[in-house]
């Protein structure tokens, strides 16, 4: 496995992970509306204009990706996915390290996660990720907001 940086040119490929990583979150909650799953080419597009992007590859195909920005003295971290056949392999953890190393100058890291989401609250407090906001979406759906000031 090799993590890189994505280009432009990995985004339809990532969005198509995207939404089939997601949709165990869907199922979770019953709301297939979420905006990993309705996001749209030319959108993720934009968000390579405006976030670095990781992927995680194996024989020549994008097995995980997560995307980061800074903003101020935070790091905002965001739709950590890896493939379900690829799932419980440390992929995700690595993910993880690579987009944190990559702004390791930063005083402080943010991702969320819905309320619901064990596995991935367990991993990002496995981490190092403390729960410091909830924050209410819809009303069957909160987010846990988590943090990591190194």
């Amino acid at each position: 496995m090799i993590i890189e940086r994505a280009g432009i040119e990995d985004a339809k490929e990532i969005l198509d992970l995207q939404k089939l990583a997601f949709k165990s979150e869907a199922e979770i909650y019953d709301d297939y509306t979420i905006s990993p799953l309705t996001q749209t080419l030319e959108e993720i597009e934009t968000d390579f204009e405006n976030q670095v992007f990781l992927k995680a590859s194996a024989d020549g195909k994008i097995i995980g990706s997560v995307r980061a920005y800074i903003k101020l003295d935070t790091c905002f971290i965001g739709r950590l996915i890896v493939h379900p056949d690829f799932q419980n392999q440390s992929i995700g953890t690595k993910l993880m390290h690579e987009i944190e190393k990559h702004f390791s100058k930063t005083k402080r890291f943010e991702i969320f996660t819905g309320y619901r989401s064990m596995k991935n609250i367990y991993l990002y407090q496995k981490l190092g990720y403390r729960i410091f906001k909830n924050v209410p979406i819809t009303k069957d759906l909160k987010f846990l907001h988590m943090e990591k000031c190194p």
